[in-house]
């Protein structure tokens, strides 16, 4: 039988999966209901599993499948497949009958990466006399914004299998038209950075403004200065996008507060880029606090480096899912994204490439349909064959036998 056919047998079993997954959401590092439902899924198929070391500060989850086409005393090449398993503190709006009531959701999709990596580890198991290596299989929490690829990666993830992977792919649910595989060469996703600015003056009466010095205004003028300084400083062709998303000061409406904070996301697609915001990010602050006869604290934090996938691995993957299921279900998106993933933390030591997945719905238009992170968001769950199947053929075209 096919590897499509095969996955597709498995559907009722991964949607399943998925659709407890979602009903059961945990948010962050710490995901024990999330582990078990894994390790129980991955029961019975002979893979050596780890729950990572004494004391790891994640519930991951490492299954490493052994190939049986490897001669003895033979190197021992291997792949990395990744999905994410942390859901987001969003409360859910949909109106789906297995939808979460328990203040977190699975509004990025992450639910579908487990069942679908479930999936591929299913059907390469039943293939392990065809893999000329082993594949590791990555159950990661932490995705969203607590660096746990990173930590996968310093406890060793990479190791796992006795050598360092020659490839690694991971795949992620996002409207679109369902069932087709994007991705690009080069950076397909921004990093993400943390700009926060604390000015400081000195309070008093919000009457008598002359006698204090007001940290607001500074605030203000500076939150204005920033996003005309992404427009000014930085050449349209290397993106930058800085947003601002959180300002504090006092709590009194009528004192005037010794100090008032902001915090904003900046999105880069180079490491130019970065070493520049922190340089007129703080000339900015300061040269504003100073104005206004304040002292600005600027703190500029790098939170996930730029997805980049490798060009061969982005073109091979590509025709892999081309070959698999259709010419038209494997696209070369134009530009990168944006958003962010820490799964840029295992491409920045391993060749490999990161793919989206159009999952919207029949009957919801992709252009207007809610996006990621939405409480709204809906994702379809027949597209977890394409990506069980898709995850299984790119391992076994890098370890083949023949």
């Amino acid at each position: 039988m096919t590897l499509l056919t095969d996955a597709q047998q498995l559907l009722p079993d991964l949607v399943a999966l998925r659709r407890a997954l979602h009903a059961d959401p945990e948010v962050g590092l710490q995901l024990p209901r999330t582990q078990a439902a894994v390790l129980d899924a991955l029961a019975g198929l002979g893979l050596e599993i780890s729950t990572g070391p004494a004391g790891s500060a994640t519930t991951g989850v490492v299954a490493v499948l052994r190939g049986g086409a490897v001669p003895a005393g033979a190197p021992r090449p291997s792949v990395l497949l990744r999905g994410d398993m942390d859901a987001l503190p969003v409360v859910e709006r949909s109106d789906l009958p297995y939808a979460s009531t328990n203040g977190a959701m699975h509004a990025c999709g992450h639910d579908l990466h487990v069942a679908g990596l479930v999936g591929a580890a299913r059907l390469l198991a039943s293939r392990r006399e065809e893999l000329a290596g082993d594949v590791v299989l990555m159950f990661q929490p932490g995705e969203e914004g607590f660096g746990g690829a990173k930590i996968m990666v310093e406890e060793g993830v990479l190791a796992a299998s006795g050598t360092h992977p020659s490839a690694a792919y991971g795949v992620h649910v996002a409207p679109g038209r369902r069932g087709v595989f994007t991705t690009r060469p080069g950076p397909l996703m921004a990093g993400s950075n943390q700009l926060h600015v604390t000015v400081t003056g000195a309070g008093g009466h919000g009457s008598r403004p002359y006698a204090a010095l007001d940290p607001v205004p500074a605030l203000a003028e500076l939150v204005t200065a920033l996003h005309a300084m992404v427009t000014r400083r930085f050449d349209v062709f290397d993106p930058v996008v800085l947003s601002v998303t959180q300002l504090s000061a006092g709590e009194a409406v009528n004192v005037i507060p010794p100090s008032a904070r902001l915090g904003a996301t900046v999105r880069t697609l180079s490491d130019a880029s970065v070493q520049r915001l922190r340089e007129e990010t703080a000339r900015l602050a300061h040269g504003i606090a100073a104005a206004h006869g304040c002292t600005a604290e600027v703190s500029f934090e790098v939170q996930y480096p730029v997805t980049a996938n490798d060009a061969g691995a982005a073109a091979t993957a590509l025709a892999v899912v081309r070959g698999l299921l259709g010419e038209d279900r494997g696209q070369l998106m134009t530009n990168p994204l944006m958003g962010s993933e820490d799964f840029s933390f295992v491409l920045q030591r391993v060749p490999g490439a990161f793919l989206f997945l159009g999952a919207s719905p029949d009957g919801v238009d992709p252009a207007t349909a809610a996006w990621n992170h939405s409480p709204l968001v809906v994702f379809d769950d027949a597209v977890l064959a394409d990506q069980s199947a898709a995850l299984a053929a790119l391992a076994l075209h890098h370890l083949s036998a023949g």
